[in-house]
């Protein structure tokens, strides 16, 4: 596979990631896959592969794939916000749409937690996503362990160095009207027909199970949803639930009998 760096450039903000390219896919546009990760957490998790990994081997699997920072994080301009999230997610599924590699019949989005919450909203206002991937999506924010003081949240979130600027947010107000705005439980069911797989982890510690459940009965089908037995929040490090959303990925993108090198 061949991998490049890229840069986006959203409300004047800094946005990197990296995109994989599969080889052996021929002549023919290839499907494409963009990851959406979670809100950092206070306090850092053992070091593990990270989504590059991940994004290299749905790469392997014949995806175009691009993760990237969203706003606020890694290397990447800016101050955490829910809105601000999606509007960079907006500008990678352009990039995506605009690249000759791509199926633009093809694009699927694969969210994290706040992530996934983020990739929901923004399926269900742009018809070129045509499938989607929720893993430990929580559905309201206010359910998210953290998050029941946002005053408090926007501490740890300068702690934790996704809110940069010490003015930010000029309204505690608006910022929260962001996560009202962006929680999935209000656009799930806005999907128009496209596929639709949910995955959690039935030991998730910080969004309760009982969410996934909540955001599969309100979509609409076609609709999966995968309980991981024993799994916690950081459902990305568990192989069975990423082997589960690769097979399905496949499934619905014609990649069954895909053979790359």
């Amino acid at each position: 596979m061949a991998s490049e760096d890229i840069e986006l450039e959203v409300d004047g903000l800094r946005i990197v990631g990296q995109l994989y390219v599969p080889q052996g896919h021929g002549r023919e546009p290839s499907p494409a896959l963009c990851l959406c990760h979670g809100i950092p957490a206070p306090v850092p998790h053992p070091p593990d592969d990270g989504y590059p990994l991940l994004a290299q081997r749905f790469c392997s699997e014949g995806f175009v794939v691009l993760f990237f920072n969203f706003r606020g994080t890694g290397t990447s301009g800016g101050n955490f916000d829910l809105p601000g999230w999606a509007r960079d997610l907006d500008a990678a599924i352009d990039f995506l749409q605009h690249r000759p590699e791509v199926d633009k019949a093809r694009l699927s989005l694969m969210g994290f937690s706040g992530g996934a919450a983020v990739a929901v909203y923004q399926a269900a206002r742009d018809l070129g996503v045509s499938s989607l991937v929720t893993c430990a999506c929580p559905a309201r924010f206010s359910r998210l362990r953290g998050l029941g003081d946002l005053s408090q949240f926007l501490e740890q979130a300068r702690r934790t160095g996704i809110v940069r600027d010490h003015d930010f947010p000029a309204s505690l107000e608006e910022w929260a009207k962001g996560f009202q705005e962006v929680s999935a439980i209000r656009w799930i069911d806005r999907l128009a027909g496209r596929p639709l797989l949910i995955i959690h982890g039935d030991g998730d510690e910080v969004v309760p199970p009982s969410d996934a459940w909540e955001l599969y009965e309100k979509a609409d089908q076609p609709k999966q949803i995968s309980m991981i037995q024993g799994a916690g929040h950081r459902i990305r490090t568990d192989q069975r639930a990423m082997s589960t959303a690769l097979a399905w990925l496949k499934q619905v993108n014609g990649l069954d009998k895909w053979r790359g090198s």
